[in-house]
């Protein structure tokens, strides 16, 4: 290569840096950049570890143990996405007491980067969240319920977008049917959107609008029925450009992920562990420089 044709060549790599956000971010070629996603489901307001006469789960869990165990993978891993999916409240006197404030404060101090609600995050009805929200310093994301007409209008997203390591992670939530599960007056005039149609929409969006590189369905939906109630595995199949689905409602402990072939044959990573923040998802994610990724390793821990 001659000179002039060299200084041509790094004006215009020069200016891909400038101008594609989060280009100059990535490994240069041959490497890769790994990014950590840490999540939980269902810890109905298990603040201290599990009793002694719990079975399997006897001193497992706790807000202390979750948070030391979280510090822990942050200090190692520079990229770190920290996830709920739902289910926060009710399960121990801590909620009776608390009325949720304890539970949100103390997610609030370990930095969650998004949350969905799930049904028992009704059971203080609508103005019970409203009074606790400002205690939530992250997002819930509920892409299927529509709260115009109820006191959380505006207070949720129908979606975020977390970047980490020039990787941009669209995140949906999703809520399970609230009729038949949740007294009428505590959820009022919540509208319920079928999940499939509102998590296609979404994750389209996202991933074509939005040049979000990765899909992450937060759901609170469970993991799998025997009839055909939508669960995320049948949402799986159904979707299109989801990549990842953060389980909840179920209690579901997977050891490790489980994979579902969605309506084009491309794999969905379908991740939940168990309740009572017992357990920790823990799944590492590699992409290099072409934001093309290899397929997730996942170790989930008991805390």
């Amino acid at each position: 290569m001659n000179r002039r044709n060299f200084i041509k060549n790094l004006s215009t790599a020069s200016a891909a840096y400038a101008f594609f956000p989060g280009f100059s971010s990535l490994a240069p070629y041959g490497e890769r950049v790994k990014i950590t996603i840490l999540h939980t489901n269902d810890t109905h307001s298990r603040i201290d570890p599990f009793p002694a006469d719990a079975g399997k789960l006897a001193g497992k869990g706790g807000a202390a143990a979750r948070s030391a165990y979280i510090n822990s993978v942050r200090s190692r891993e520079k990229h770190t996405l920290l996830l709920d999916a739902g289910d926060i409240w009710q399960g121990t006197p801590y909620f009776n007491t608390y009325k949720g404030r304890l539970e949100f404060d103390l997610m609030s101090k370990m930095k969650y980067d998004a949350a969905t609600l799930g049904n028992h995050d009704f059971d203080l009805g609508l103005e019970g969240l409203q009074n606790q929200w400002k205690r939530a310093h992250f997002p819930f994301i509920c892409t299927n319920y529509d709260f115009s007409d109820t006191p959380l209008a505006g207070m949720t997203k129908k979606y975020h977008i977390v970047e980490k390591g020039g990787i941009r992670f669209g995140l949906l939530g999703l809520g399970i049917q609230l009729e038949g599960l949740v007294p009428p007056d505590l959820y009022g005039d919540v509208k319920y959107l079928d999940p499939v149609i509102a998590a296609n929409s979404m994750a389209k969006k996202l991933k074509r609008e939005m040049d979000c590189d990765w899909i992450i369905a937060l759901s609170h939906l469970g993991y799998h029925y025997a009839s055909d109630k939508i669960s995320d595995r049948r949402l799986a199949q159904q979707s299109e450009n989801i990549d990842l689905i953060i389980g909840g409602h179920t209690h579901t402990f997977l050891e490790k992920i489980q994979t579902v072939l969605n309506k084009n044959g491309k794999k969905v990573a379908i991740n939940q562990v168990g309740f009572g923040g017992a357990m920790i998802g823990h799944i590492d994610l590699w992409f290099d420089r072409d934001r093309k990724k290899t397929y997730p390793d996942c170790q989930n821990c008991w805390v």
